[in-house]
């Protein structure tokens, strides 16, 4: 819970009142990430605006917060109709060599381009929400920079940007904020590789992260295009989220492999997890009991297969406690079947 401590000291440090948080985020697992972080800020209060797009997979209503919804030119159906259709053909490609792999990583890339676009030129030319969204003079921008649209409101109004991030196609967190990615140990996404690579493994990584910023300038190329136009100067994304003021990463090295990261990145992994719940207390035993007693009043039957030795040792006060509840255990040796 670092980070959202983190967060929420943003707002609340040297002051009474709570902030106000514009929220632009991203569609599927990754609104799903960060939705308990924006409910959770909202509920202690602060004045968090959530904007969407009228259409979407997974994206509505939260908890404690004021949703906002812009027009877009298309359906949920062809999201999903899309998506589905362009989902089979990259299950269908062969990644079983290393130039496979490669090429199925810029095939994702340009996947993702579609819609994340449509919704940057929908959202950045609606001028009266945008003028809405001026007026409420936010603090701070939380935002997924899995699209490109968080990033350039955020550059647009001039407010502080939080980039609440998990696995970006071209490691665009570790390019931007200038992060040290050695490639001896840190493997390149889609390459299979663990921290432990073979002289060739670690080639074919080298080479790979030296066309991350070209697979980046791929993925953003239309994007730049859009931020240009309309921040009216020449600029770049990479160049935007390179003044990110903190990365929320839903991400742990319990499950990544070890890498360096910046000052203002912090793991957040496992956010998103439902809270945890205390088992039954049920022994072994009653767990046992239970699949023979479930619905039925009547002891049930057991075949018992043991191993000798210690084995047995340790199995045969189960099996007794079993036929002294009533259970009719039939036990099996290589001597013979004995009935009791």
């Amino acid at each position: 819970m670092a980070g959202l401590q983190s967060l929420l000291c943003l707002f609340w440090l040297g002051s009474v009142q709570a902030g106000k948080l514009l929220v632009i985020p991203a569609d599927g697992s990754h609104w799903t990430g960060m939705k308990p972080l924006v409910e959770e800020l909202g509920r202690r209060g602060n004045q968090v605006v959530v904007v969407i797009p009228e259409e979407s997979l997974s994206m509505g209503p939260s908890e404690h917060t004021t949703t906002l919804t812009f027009p877009v030119p298309y359906s949920k159906a062809e999201i999903q109709e899309r998506m589905s259709s362009r989902m089979e053909d990259i299950l269908k490609m062969d990644i079983s060599t290393d130039l496979s792999r490669f090429i199925y990583f810029f095939s994702s890339l340009d996947f993702l381009k579609t819609f994340t676009l449509k919704n940057a030129e929908s959202l950045l030319n609606n001028e009266e929400l945008m003028k809405t969204l001026k007026a409420w003079d936010f603090d701070a921008i939380l935002t997924d920079p899995f699209e490109p649209l968080g990033a350039i409101v955020g550059e647009f109004f001039n407010i502080p940007s939080i980039y609440v991030q998990v696995n970006h196609p071209c490691d665009l967190d570790f390019l931007a904020s200038q992060c040290p990615s050695p490639a001896s140990y840190a493997p390149q996404r889609f390459t299979h590789y663990s921290d432990r690579m073979s002289f060739w493994q670690r080639t074919v990584n080298m080479v790979r992260s030296l066309l991350q910023p070209l697979a980046c300038r791929r993925l953003f190329s239309h994007a730049d295009e859009i931020a240009s136009r309309f921040l009216q100067r020449e600029t770049s994304m990479m160049e935007i989220m390179s003044r990110a003021d903190l990365w929320l990463m839903l991400s742990d090295f319990m499950f990544e492999f070890p890498r360096p990261v910046m000052p203002n990145m912090v793991m957040i992994g496992g956010l998103s997890h439902n809270k945890i719940h205390a088992l039954p207390q049920m022994s072994g035993l009653e767990s046992l009991l239970y699949l023979f007693w479930l619905g039925s009043v009547q002891a049930g039957k057991l075949l018992v297969i043991p191993a000798d030795g210690s084995h047995w040792t340790g199995m045969k006060p189960l099996v007794e406690e079993l036929e002294g509840e009533g259970i009719r255990a039939t036990k099996c040796s290589s001597v013979g079947v004995t009935m009791q």
